[in-house]
């Protein structure tokens, strides 16, 4: 099975998505999953080739401009390791990267 890519996006690429991507790795962490992470801004993220885009729920408007083939997941709190696991896990279990 090919390797799991996860993207964390924000409006800028710096800060918040870095946030973001550590709290990712430690949820995966915890759900025992491992991901190629990454993270960048908005436009560059439309690009990208991830099988997985997190991003902030401020953001959802902005992605819907563009076709993106990857399952995007919208955070309320883009370093929430709990909101994470909760909006990752079933997203994973359909992909078959983790057992139901």
């Amino acid at each position: 099975m090919k390797k799991l890519s996860i993207l964390a996006v924000c409006g800028a690429g710096l800060g918040s998505s870095f946030a973001c991507e550590m709290s990712i790795e430690a949820a995966l962490k915890d759900l025992g999953v491992e991901a190629d992470l990454s993270h960048c801004d908005i436009s560059s993220a439309t690009s990208s080739r991830a099988d997985i885009i997190m991003t902030g729920e401020n953001f959802r408007s902005q992605f819907q401009h563009y076709t993106i083939n990857a399952n995007i997941i919208y955070l309320k709190r883009l370093v929430d390791k709990n909101e994470i696991k909760t909006k990752l896990t079933p997203i994973l279990q359909e992909m078959g990267h983790l057992a139901v």
